[in-house]
């Protein structure tokens, strides 16, 4: 029975193994083991543990990686709520705005750029209306 049970296990594994020795030039490396199978990250270095039921491959993140993730939750929970407490206190940034002063001579500059652009497309209408007029 037992033999039966072994052999089961073991063709229902190959194509697993299959995959993790086929796939050796991509980022992620199966690596069988007794417990089950490792999951290498080639470019972090960082292995995960795999298990294998039910035809379904299950990996489980390491403690270093669920400790970056608890981290980064912690990071955008206390900016969600810096957010939140700004918002309710009516508090608005104006860090990075402009000054009044920034904003009228960005605008002067504008309205300069603008009345040339127009002086040169009224001279060059002017031309081609010279140009297209009958010559006697």
């Amino acid at each position: 029975m037992w033999k039966w049970l072994i052999i089961g296990l073991t063709a229902g594994l190959f194509p697993l193994a299959a995959v993790a020795q086929d796939a050796p030039s991509g980022r992620y490396q199966l690596q069988h083991s007794e417990a089950g199978f490792v999951r290498l990250d080639t470019v972090t270095g960082e292995m995960t543990y795999c298990n294998e039921a039910g035809g379904d491959l299950t990996c489980r993140p390491s403690a270093n990686e669920r400790a970056a993730y608890q981290e980064e939750i912690d990071d955008l929970s206390r900016r969600v709520l810096a957010l939140e407490q700004a918002q309710k206190s009516g508090a608005t940034s104006q860090e990075g705005l402009p000054s009044d002063e920034e904003l009228d001579r960005t605008l002067s500059f504008m309205e300069k750029f603008f009345r040339r652009f127009k002086a040169l497309t009224d001279e060059f209408r002017a031309d081609d209306e010279a140009d297209a007029a009958p010559k006697t």
